[in-house]
Order: structure tokens, then sequence, then C-alpha cells
């Protein structure tokens, strides 16, 4: 079995990034600022809310999904409208695996480090796999894990680079917003949130391609 490269990973989410800036930024802006006005106009946190944001970020996961695939096939017609249509067949089990998700690595970091650790590698492709393969909830999370199988320390290694990117470029929106005034602090944190989003939400589908296909990585 091949082995993936992490740098050839993040240079990849690069490259799609950089490509497809408007889309991927664009959307980012526009969910997050739905999230901002609901929060502004609703006093304090319920269920509706919770759920509200949760499908949100969902979609634009599973967005990101569907563009990495075309990016992939050669394929780059879809309109950002006809990218989030077709994730609709698939929201409910993303939104489902996603709970599934967090609890499970939640779990494995409450108790031990470790087995949280591994659950965040076994479990990093389960998003594209819900939305490309459509096995089910329970039968993503054996999908993903079969994909990572052989490269669980490359997997790890671009998590860890992807966190320390993102880690890094909030800090910096962190330090800018707190030499602004409240409104600009939160303009700061609104255009620095919609810049990093996708390059966490690149990376499981990069991923997921790189793992199917690892020659090309």
């Amino acid at each position: 079995m091949q082995t993936i490269r992490p740098g050839a990973v993040i240079s990849r989410i690069w490259e799609i990034y950089r490509e497809h800036t408007g889309a991927l930024v664009g959307t980012a802006a526009v969910l997050f600022a739905v999230e901002f006005v609901v929060l502004l106009l609703v006093t304090g946190a319920s269920i509706a809310i919770i759920i509200l944001f949760l499908a949100l970020d969902v979609l634009y996961q599973g967005m990101v999904v569907v563009l990495v695939q075309d990016v992939e096939s050669g394929r780059r017609d879809h309109s950002v409208v006809d990218l989030l249509r077709s994730v609709e067949p698939v929201l409910l089990p993303l939104i489902g695996v996603s709970i599934l998700y967090a609890v499970g690595v939640a779990v494995g970091f409450i108790f031990f480090i470790i087995p949280g650790l591994v659950l965040l590698v076994i479990w990093s492709v389960v998003a594209p796999v819900v939305v490309l393969e459509r096995p089910g909830v329970l039968a993503a999370f054996g999908r993903s894990r079969e994909l990572v199988r052989g490269n669980g320390w490359s997997v790890f290694g671009v998590i860890v680079l992807v966190a320390l990117i993102v880690g890094v470029v909030r800090l910096i929106g962190l330090v800018l917003a707190a030499s602004v005034g409240s409104v600009g602090g939160a303009l700061i944190d609104w255009a620095v949130t919609a810049a990093v989003a996708p390059v966490s939400a690149l990376s499981a589908p990069v991923l997921y391609f790189a793992l199917r296909e690892p020659a090309a990585l």
C-alpha cells in the first residue's frame, strides 16, 4: 500500500482553495452571516438554534465535498446553488454522522486523549463517504476506517498541519480584533472564520480522494 504525503495533501487543499476562493469563502461568509444574524435576533441558546447551526455547518461541509468531487473528475460547471442542492438527499445522514462523530471523539478525549486522537484519524473521511458513497450512517464509520488503514500517521499529520494553519490565522484574527472596537472586532472575526472554514472543510474530501488514489498524492 502506498503512503500519502501530508505535504502533498496540504498543497492540494491550497490549490483547490486558491482556484475556488469565491465559492468556498463566499458561501462560508453567507452561512456564517446567517448564524450571526440569528444570534443577534434571538437571546439565549435553544435546541432549534443548535440544530439550525449544525445543519448549516453540515450543509457547507457537504457542498465542499461535492465541489472537490467535481474538481477531481474534471467537471467544474456546477454553481454553488447546484452544489448545495446536491447535498439535500444526504443531509440527514450527514447530520447524524456529524453528531456521532462529535460525541465519539469528545468521549475519547474526556476519558483518555489517545482514543480521541485515534477516532479523529480513523473517522477523518466519514463525511465524504456519506456524501459520495452513501453506505448508511453506521457503515460510513467502518468505510472511513477502511480507507485510512495503513495511512494513519500520514492522516494524523494532515490533521495537525490543518489545525496549525487554522490556529495561526485565527490567532492573527484575534490580535487584530482586539485592536479595534466591538463592531470592527466582530467583522474581523466573521471574515477570519469565513476565510479558514474552507481549509478545514477541504481537508476531509481531499484526504478521501488521496486515500482512494494514493498514487496521486
